[in-house]
């Protein structure tokens, strides 16, 4: 089993018992991101400004693991209020080219640090 743990500062560091992502065999399973800043670890300020940070994190991500938002398969979006789903919607268009990943999302009543908003992708070379 060709497993690797995948640790970068181009993406906030784990705030709990986790890694930043785990490849196994080709395939990037990469945890949640919320909008921290990685480097003051602070949250971004407002839903837009979350939810832009975390494509920014997602992006960190995959350039340390020499990835791009190609190599996405799969998306995960957390939200506490669905209500702002077409704000995702519209970033998401602007991050992705078509065809477009497979995403679920889902409304939560309460994310880490108290964010807004959560993505985790998978990646596959």
């Amino acid at each position: 089993m060709g497993r690797s743990i995948i640790s970068t500062s181009n993406a906030p560091a784990a705030v709990g018992t986790y890694s930043q992502g785990v490849e196994l065999d080709g395939t990037y399973y990469f945890s949640g991101q919320i909008g921290l800043e990685p480097s003051s670890m602070e949250m971004a300020d407002g839903f837009q400004g979350q939810l832009d940070q975390v494509m920014k994190n997602i992006d960190g991500l995959l350039q340390a693991c020499s990835l791009t938002r190609q190599n996405i398969v799969k998306t995960s979006i957390f939200l506490t209020d669905l209500g702002q789903f077409s704000l995702v919607n519209t970033a998401y268009e602007n991050f992705f080219e078509q065809p477009y990943p497979a995403r679920s999302c889902v409304e939560v009543p309460a994310l880490p640090k108290g964010a807004l908003v959560e993505i985790e992708v998978i990646a596959a070379e």
